[in-house]
């Protein structure tokens, strides 16, 4: 395999702790060379599905390479650790459905081990630490172009966990959709592609709340709520110079329904 400068990571760590650090040292020890991108490591504790929705829209845009995703409730338990090969670049993490969605973003998994090789992982492994003792070793280990085969034993892409489906109704009217994320300004992102906004009026209502349909957030007046396909494609709700957020009370996992308002 040709060796790649580029690792990404994408963790629940927080930046209180050293955990972020020692990783980046791992990396450092075994492939010097590597370039490290940091994603994330805010995502909230434990939250697979808000994981594997940032690094899902993120890996598109970073350069080819090794991506490492860590957000790991079940780190220690039979979960299995593993790698995915894409045609976009290599994936690595627990097998807990962090990573199938950003494999499909990546052309899809043509390849996948389990990381279980010696040599390749640490030797003594912590219970509650694969981020230092499996994933950022494996990473760099990949990063200086060694194969994935020899990682561990092949696995069926077809049986990689996965998330269930976000929720998503067509209605009469509208949409109900799942919330997917809610960023650092408080816009929440919909589980509904840009197709299903297209059909709706101008003037919408959101869980009740009038709303427009726009295209950037100057598009409603201050204070009040637009609906507009954000950079990932996906249907969003904003508030021109506020948090929407706040102003509809959901959270991800919630349902929006976006409605259309008959003359409006």
């Amino acid at each position: 395999m040709t060796p790649t400068p580029w690792i990404s990571l994408t963790t629940d760590y927080g930046l209180t702790d050293g955990f972020v650090a020692v990783c980046h040292g791992v990396i450092g020890r075994i492939a010097p060379a590597a370039r490290v991108i940091d994603v994330t490591h805010l995502v909230p504790a434990g939250d697979v599905r808000r994981g594997a929705a940032v690094l899902a829209q993120a890996v598109p845009y970073l350069p080819y390479g090794v991506h490492v995703a860590v957000v790991d409730p079940g780190v220690g338990t039979a979960r299995r650790g593993v790698a995915l090969v894409t045609p976009g670049g290599l994936l690595v993490g627990p097998d807990n459905g962090l990573l199938p969605a950003a494999a499909q973003a990546l052309g899809g998994v043509t390849a996948a081990v389990e990381l279980t090789s010696p040599g390749w992982v640490a030797a003594e492994v912590s219970g509650t630490f694969h981020g230092r003792d499996v994933f950022a070793p494996v990473a760099a280990r990949l990063a200086l172009g060694d194969p994935p085969a020899d990682a561990g034993p092949p696995v069926d892409p077809a049986d990689l966990v996965t998330l269930p489906a976000p929720v998503l109704r067509r209605e009469s009217d509208g949409f109900t959709a799942e919330v997917l994320t809610v960023d650092h300004f408080g816009n929440v992102q919909l589980a509904a592609g840009a197709d299903l906004l297209a059909a709706l009026p101008g003037s919408v209502r959101v869980d009740g709340h009038p709303a427009v349909r726009g295209g950037t957030f100057a598009d409603a007046p201050a204070g009040e709520l637009v609906v507009l396909v954000d950079s990932a494609g996906l249907v969003a709700v904003a508030c021109n110079g506020g948090r929407a957020v706040d102003l509809l009370g959901v959270a991800p996992g919630a349902t929006v329904t976006v409605r259309g308002r008959p003359g409006g």
